[in-house]
Formats: structure tokens, sequence, C-alpha cells
């Protein structure tokens, strides 16, 4: 698994949900309590977003075909136009619903109207901070012909209802996920985090790969060299300059971040936490933890619980 799908699987922890608005202008509609990342496809019309967080944030014009992926606030506002002032607060996802023209989707109908497309995620921890390190809070990824294909079959599987739907919508929706994600990431003007910028980099790509699919294992720096056909002192050299850090000062970050999530989520046992991220001395695990998080991995653990 590439280490982007690896992200958004582990990330993943409730399933997604989708719905369509047919909204026709004037109108405004301000979502409170916004989830960690929220996608937004304009499909046919125009809109505008804004994050509500920011009072000096602008206006972002989005026209059809346009995704915005929302994340790292609390509050954004939706409208046809920057002028037209906040109509409608919606602090449950569902809340529109009691405008149904079709399943999960409401509105008014009328002509003219403008329709958009809104996945919420529900993620949380350390890997989804890793995630959401590779947006800015707003990112817009203008319409292209791979996107537009599958937001068109997203937006009719959404007014529609047989069993199964939900799985075929939270899995439509990640695919247009992934696909913004990969554009966005593309762009010679966005800050990504430098292990995203090395994915495609000959070799280092291949060795993050690696460390992803099995972080347990004891890796070492020649044994990762000789996996992806360079010298150890090439590899390491390329590795740290494509990265920001050496291979295995990635590996210990990539493991405490598993094990971040892990102690917060689950009742496992620090030894078996340990264990699962390559740890078979459990005093050396809660040193490296410490290290990394400020905390033992029993005081971290309750810290987190009690907030």
């Amino acid at each position: 698994m590439d280490v982007l799908s690896d992200l958004l699987h582990r990330a993943r922890v409730t399933n997604a949900q989708v719905r369509q608005l047919v909204r026709r202008a004037p109108w405004s509609m301000t979502f409170a309590g916004a989830p960690p990342l929220t996608v937004v496809a304009a499909l046919g019309g125009r809109a505008a977003v804004r994050l509500d967080d920011d009072p000096q944030a602008a206006h972002v014009r989005l026209a059809a075909g346009d995704i915005a992926l929302i994340s790292g606030t609390a509050q954004y506002t939706i409208a046809d136009s920057p002028e037209t002032p906040p109509q409608i607060v919606v602090r449950d996802a569902d809340a529109p619903a009691r405008h149904p023209l079709a399943p999960r989707t409401h509105g008014d109908g009328l002509p003219g109207a403008t329709t958009l497309l809104r996945g919420a995620y529900e993620l949380r921890g350390d890997v989804a901070e890793r995630l959401l390190g590779t947006l800015t809070p707003l990112a817009v990824v203008p319409a292209g012909p791979r996107t537009r294909a599958v937001l068109d079959l997203l937006a009719a599987e959404t007014a529609h209802e047989a069993p199964g739907q939900d799985a075929v919508l939270e899995r439509m929706l990640d695919l247009v996920l992934v696909l913004a994600l990969r554009e966005w990431c593309a762009r010679q003007d966005t800050r990504v985090p430098s292990w995203h910028r090395a994915l495609a980099v000959p070799a280092i790509g291949d060795a993050l790969r690696l460390l992803h699919e099995n972080p347990a294992r004891r890796w070492t720096v020649a044994e990762l060299a000789a996996k992806v056909g360079q010298s150890r002192a090439t590899f390491a050299a390329h590795f740290t300059a494509a990265v920001g850090e050496p291979p295995l000062g990635y590996l210990t970050g990539w493991r405490m971040t598993l094990a971040a999530d892990q102690l917060r989520d689950t009742d496992r046992t620090v030894a078996a936490v340990a264990r699962d991220v390559g740890y078979e001395d459990a005093f050396a695990f809660s040193t490296a933890f410490k290290r990394a998080r400020g905390a033992s991995p029993a005081n971290w653990r309750r810290a987190q619980r009690s907030s």
C-alpha cells in the first residue's frame, strides 16, 4: 500500500456522509461544528466559500467542477455570492433534509439552482493530523476531466437508493478525495510536507512505502538501501535530503504516530502497543515515546482521555 493510501486508511474512523444541496440564489448556508475534513464540489452554477474562523479571510469562488477541501476550521459558510448575507446555520449534517428532493438530496430544486455535493469525514488522531498536514484550511482544486467524471457519477448515485448504497457512496467519495489530494499536492505553488514530495523521488518513495507497510520490522539503513537498489551512503543522503530527516528518524516518528493513536483509542497495554510498533522492550519504547510526546505512554494516555 502506498503512503497516501495508508494514511487515508488509518485516519478514517467513521463512515463519511454524502449529501447533495440544490439551492436557487440568493442562498447562504453556514456550517457550524464542522468536521475535520469536508469535501465540497460545485456541480452546476457557482458558489463562494469562506472560513468564518478568520475574520480577515476572503471568499473563494467555486466554478462548476471545482472541489474545495475544507479542514482545520470550526465553521464555514457557502453561498451563491460573497454579498449574500447569512441565512441558515446548520449544526447537524442532516438538518437540511427537512426539504428533501430525493435520497440524500435537499433544497428547493427550482430552475437555475446551484447544485453542490458535500461529503464530511470524521477523522481524529495523529495519523489524521499527518494527512491533514498536506492541506491548507481551504484548498481548492480546479475542475478537470478526471475529477469531473467521478463527480458526475457520485451525483447520480447520491440521489439513488439501493442495497449497499452507503458503501458505494463512501468509496466514491474516497475516490474524489484522493484525486483532489493528488491534484492539490502536485501544484507547484502548494506547500506540502517534505515526505509527500519525496514520494515521487526514485527509490525514496519505495523506501517510504516499505516503512509504512511494515513499521514493526527491525529495519536498518543498509537493508532499506539494498531493497531499493542503492548503496547505504547514497540512500541515507538521498533520503535525508528528500524527506528532511534520516530514514530511521522517520521510522521512529511514524511508529510514535501509530502508537499514539493506539494508546488513545484502545485499551491495549503499553507492552502490547510497543510490540505492535516494533519494540520488544517496553522500557525502550516508553523512553522513545516520552522523547517524542513529552510524557510516558501511560501518562499521555490518561491526559488524552481526561481532556
